[in-house]
């Protein structure tokens, strides 16, 4: 069979029909990211409709982060302090950099809350101090991040992490276990171009079944015009092989 498949016949209709496979397999997962996208824009816009709650109604100082509070949409009265720092080996897209981390007094229980102000790619960023003054703040709520074991020694100003058990031996008072991803903030900061708002993960969101069906539907295609080739290869070596197999007439001709 393979000798049948190798024919510069079957090996031509292999090359177009890898080809067409090929363009199956991108329309599917053209479908397959349409139903992505689709599912996180309708995730970003439940979010947004979620009512603001005050920070204060779901932390407390030195209690674990309750679950029930992942991605929660918050709010927080009071000002960014000193001690604000970057967490290295971060990615925004393609662009590798920091996040800019500030912290944030909250005025109703004088204790610390770690703001992700944005995304940076100037290791420099620390220079520029945070806005000053009483100010609102709204994002979304996160909980600490856990300790990097592994972690290399880091220049001063910068750690592997958002680590609330690191930050209370770093920053004086009490420390939220939680960062918050900051959205809006009211009065807003001058615009700073070197930095990138971050919009809170989303977790797990649910596909758009009907895109992810036609994603599906598209890879069976490709799928199937391989095995069309296949089939087609196999049975010409069958008819081949009968071809040879005839037998002769031992009738004498006269």
């Amino acid at each position: 069979m393979l000798r049948t498949a190798f024919t510069p016949k079957w090996l031509g209709m292999l090359v177009v029909v890898v080809l067409v496979a090929l363009a199956f397999i991108r329309l599917g997962m053209w479908q397959l990211g349409i139903a992505q996208g689709e599912a996180e824009r309708e995730a970003i816009e439940r979010a947004r409709a979620t009512a603001v709650v005050d920070v204060t109604s779901l932390l407390r100082p030195a209690t674990p982060f309750p679950n029930s509070a992942v991605s929660a949409r918050v709010s927080a009265v009071g000002e960014y302090a000193e001690g604000q720092f970057l967490v290295p080996n971060r990615r925004l897209g393609e662009q590798k950099g920091y996040w800019l981390v500030t912290p944030f007094v909250v005025a109703s229980s004088g204790v610390r809350l770690p703001v992700l102000r944005g995304f940076t790619t100037k290791a420099d960023a620390l220079d520029t101090p945070p806005p000053t003054g009483r100010r609102t703040l709204v994002g979304g709520l996160s909980p600490s991040e856990p300790p990097v074991s592994d972690a290399r020694p880091l220049p001063s100003g910068q750690l592997a992490s958002i680590d609330a058990s690191v930050l209370v031996n770093l920053w004086p008072g009490e420390t939220y276990s939680a960062f918050v991803f900051l959205d809006i903030e009211d009065p807003e900061a001058p615009v700073d171009r070197a930095l990138t708002r971050l919009p809170t993960p989303l977790g797990d969101t649910e596909l758009q079944l009907r895109n992810a069906a036609y994603a599906l539907q598209w890879w069976v295609f490709a799928g199937f015009a391989l095995w069309l080739w296949w089939r087609m290869v196999r049975d010409a070596h069958r008819r081949s092989e009968n071809g040879s197999r005839e037998p002769v007439d031992p009738t004498p001709e006269h």
